[in-house]
């Protein structure tokens, strides 16, 4: 039985050194292809696993910030890759010579292709490493506003109110304007314009905006909200609700509708008037506009 398994294993192993092609003066086999295939698998694996082990195990014990030890792992990861690749290459006898002249070849004509590519790819280290965002923080770039849930080496994502995921190009984050919401913490004010009649005490109305936003949950105590006397509109007196608030950073007009129904309440229980533009109509004497048009065709 052992010498028909062994008589087996001969028969396949002599039928994998049939030469496929010749790169240079290297026979190519099945048994090669066969075993740079699993030499691969193997490295990709292990460099896997390793890359894990750095960023979880080793610098897990830094104060570095979780992004940056990704970072540092992908690129280490990437490093063993590109020089485990090299030893596989050399291990199954392919001569690099002739590899380093068709991947030169071959950069040539997919280096433009791959441009956005490496363009991301690069971005992500940047941002990375500089952190000017995170996971976690409230963003808007471009026309898509929403919380960072995942940066990757190539892009990121995304999750609007809508609990819509959209996938943003790193590059994007590199050559345009960002707006991050909570960049350094998590409070930012918001400001809510409200205008009322010329009727009505300036002093009253003050009071009135910071009772709505003191009653409001959202509304941070600290800092203090606060409201200013901001224009002399053309039909209203109009003030600036200014608040701070964390809980809201996301959904700053599910709070804007909250404050503006209890202003509207109060104002109705106070007899606060609500303006509105006011347009004054002439209505003129049917006969004199034919005797002005009369009058204007014969002195010309």
């Amino acid at each position: 039985m052992w010498k028909d398994l062994k008589n087996i294993f001969y028969e396949i192993r002599e039928y994998l050194n049939i030469p496929i092609t010749t790169i240079s003066k290297t026979e190519i086999t099945l048994w090669t292809i066969v075993y740079f295939i699993f030499l691969t698998f193997l490295l990709f694996y292990i460099t896997s696993k390793l890359r894990k082990w750095i960023v979880y195990k080793v610098l897990a014990k830094s104060r570095i910030d979780l992004g940056v030890r990704v970072a540092v792992g992908t690129i280490f990861r990437y490093i063993i890759l590109v020089i485990g690749l090299i030893i596989v290459l050399q291990t199954v006898g392919i001569d690099l010579s002739t590899v380093t002249i068709l991947a030169g070849a071959l950069g040539i004509g997919i280096g433009f292709g791959l441009q956005n590519i490496t363009s991301n790819f690069v971005s992500g280290i940047i941002i990375l490493f500089e952190r000017p965002i995170k996971v976690g923080d409230r963003i808007e770039v471009g026309k898509v506003s929403g919380d960072v849930v995942r940066i990757s080496m190539r892009s990121t994502t995304i999750v609007t109110n809508d609990n819509i995921s959209v996938i943003v190009p790193n590059s994007d984050f590199i050559s345009s304007t960002v707006i991050n919401w909570s960049h350094m913490d998590r409070n930012v004010r918001l400001n809510f314009p409200v205008g009322v009649s010329y009727r009505e005490n300036p002093e009253n109305i003050k009071k009135i905006l910071l009772e709505v936003a003191v009653e409001n949950e959202g509304v941070l105590r600290e800092p203090k909200p606060d409201v200013l006397f901001s224009d002399f509109g053309e039909s209203y007196l109009e003030f600036n609700l200014r608040i701070w608030t964390r809980e809201y950073i996301n959904r700053p007009g599910v709070l804007k509708s909250q404050l503006y129904y209890a202003i509207f309440k109060k104002f109705r229980e106070t007899g606060i008037e609500i303006p509105y533009p006011h347009r004054d109509i002439i209505l003129r004497n049917l006969d004199d506009i034919k005797k002005q048009l009369k009058s204007t065709d014969d002195s010309n």
